[in-house]
């Protein structure tokens, strides 16, 4: 049985990469306090978490680094499994 694939070695290394760019939140726009590490960071809200442009539960690849994206955890966790871009809605007009 395979483990998670975010205890990986591949995945380890893209977080890694992403955290080396020191980039601003990309939900917020913010910085993102990258010396939170550790336990610390599994609970602070402002701590970096590696992001997925396309979600992984609508397709997006977990090790895909176009589709990593530095964030916070607090924006990470509200933004869920939502696409960024606006999507169509369908008129109320009959």
């Amino acid at each position: 049985m395979a483990g998670n694939p975010r205890n990986g070695r591949r995945y380890r290394a893209l977080c890694a990469a992403q955290r080396a760019l020191g980039l601003p939140c990309w939900l917020c726009g913010r910085e993102i306090p990258y010396e939170i590490t550790g336990p610390e960071a599994g609970r602070h809200p402002a701590a970096f978490t590696l992001d997925h442009l396309v979600p992984l539960s609508r397709g997006g690849d977990l090790l895909d680094p176009a589709n990593a994206r530095s964030a916070h955890r607090r924006c990470n966790s509200a933004r869920g499994n939502r696409l960024t871009t606006a999507q169509p809605r369908a008129s109320r007009r009959w």
